[in-house]
């Protein structure tokens, strides 16, 4: 099979394309034919090796792909060869044109839900809908401000907090990625290249500051959205695209506020239950209609590292898949 290949530690550009070896599927588990596989942050960190998860190289990249199951592996019931899936593979494998996949990690996807839609679920939609319900518990009609609204985590913040009722006040750095947060749902928007990120969120809120912040940002628009948060809000820590920041948490106790990280990876292995219902609820929701992810690039194996790219230099706007 044809697959793209971190030889070394090292940008994007440096990436191949090989023929190597079809996987086998071992005792519990699927070799799926994959058809699309998402482009995530932490894939271009693991490339340099800045990720707290480690590949030694040679290793494919990625770790998420939807499908059509190729094989089955001995011991699993439910499940046969032609049947759609997706499924994590855990951190690497998905850029292949065939990968392996846990069938207790697997879902079943409907006819009427697209891969490229599907693939991602997980990383993107499952850290949102984890974040916002569970760690942010976000009600309806609560203000919700996004930081990297326009990247493919933040965007689902925008879908999945209007889905639950929420007053969206969606962040970004460019007006054409707030243009398309707009169109996905977002009440209100804030370009924080040029405006003053504190002051027009306390604009749009009266004065009293958000409910829910989620961070997937960092840097030095972390302070300046706690500064902006009100009484007893929660500000959720998703990821640190702009650099890992400093708080002063006498800004906690002034506003009787919450930090409250939000690990969907390492959930997922401690609560498999918990993990399963967010998929389960996340495919429903897109099965029905109710969510549609937006796909912005389609990008072949030989274009991987173009992809990456664009995802390391914050260019995204949506969700980049691979397409073998």
């Amino acid at each position: 099979m044809k697959a793209v290949v971190c030889n070394a530690f090292g940008p994007p550009e440096n990436l191949t394309v090989e023929e190597c070896p079809d996987p086998e599927p071992g005792e519990g588990q699927l070799l799926v034919e994959v058809k699309a596989a998402p482009v995530t942050f932490p894939d271009t960190l693991m490339l340099e090796d800045k990720y707290q998860f480690k590949a030694p190289p040679p290793y494919i990249p990625g770790g998420e792909v939807a499908g059509v199951v190729a094989a089955v592996g001995e011991g699993v019931d439910g499940w046969a060869v032609g049947d759609r899936v997706s499924g994590g593979l855990g951190v690497t494998g998905a850029y292949a044109e065939r990968a392996v996949v846990t069938a207790s990690q697997a879902r079943r996807l409907p006819e009427n839900v697209g891969f490229a839609e599907a693939t991602g679920l997980n990383y993107a939609y499952g850290t949102t809908l984890y974040g916002l319900k569970y760690r942010g518990q976000l009600t309806e009609g609560e203000t919700l401000l996004i930081l990297g609204a326009g990247g493919n985590v933040g965007l689902s913040a925008v879908e999945l907090g209007k889905i639950m009722g929420a007053r969206v006040i969606a962040c970004a750095s460019t007006e054409e990625k707030l243009e398309l947060c707009r169109a996905r749902g977002a009440d209100e928007t804030i370009n924080y290249a040029t405006e003053n990120l504190k002051e027009r969120a306390k604009e749009l809120t009266a004065g009293t500051g958000v409910d829910v912040v989620y961070d997937c940002v960092g840097g030095e628009y972390a302070e300046q959205a706690l500064r902006a948060i009100g009484w007893e809000g929660r500000f959720l820590v998703v990821g640190f695209t702009a650099g890992i920041p400093s708080i002063p948490l006498n800004l906690t106790l002034l506003k009787s506020c919450q930090v409250v990280g939000v690990f969907y990876g390492a959930m997922t292995s401690r609560d498999p239950e918990l993990g399963a219902a967010v998929t389960n609820e996340l495919i429903d929701l897109t099965a029905s209609g109710t969510l549609a992810p937006y796909v912005s690039g389609r990008y072949s194996l030989e274009d991987a590292g173009v992809a990456m790219r664009t995802m390391m230099d914050r260019k995204a706007a949506g969700k980049l898949v691979i397409e073998p």
